[in-house]
């Protein structure tokens, strides 16, 4: 037996998808986990003037909308 809570999340999800929409869940890098600083940093540190942070810029650039 589903709660009222659950209820009204279903309902929800119901509306959304009716709309066209789906559900997605997705992994993202926990940022307070200890060390993350410390990694992103060394990963940061790692691309300066590589080649490939500037095909990474470079890629932000041509499809990013600056626009606003």
């Amino acid at each position: 037996m589903q709660t009222a809570e659950e209820d009204k999340f279903k309902r929800y999800r119901e509306r959304l998808k009716a709309k066209g929409l789906r559900q997605v869940h997705i992994w993202v890098p926990d940022t307070k986990r200890p060390g993350f600083a410390d990694e992103l940093r060394r990963q940061v540190a790692s691309l300066k003037g590589a080649p490939e942070e500037q095909e990474a810029l470079d890629f932000i650039e041509e499809t990013s909308d600056w626009t606003e």
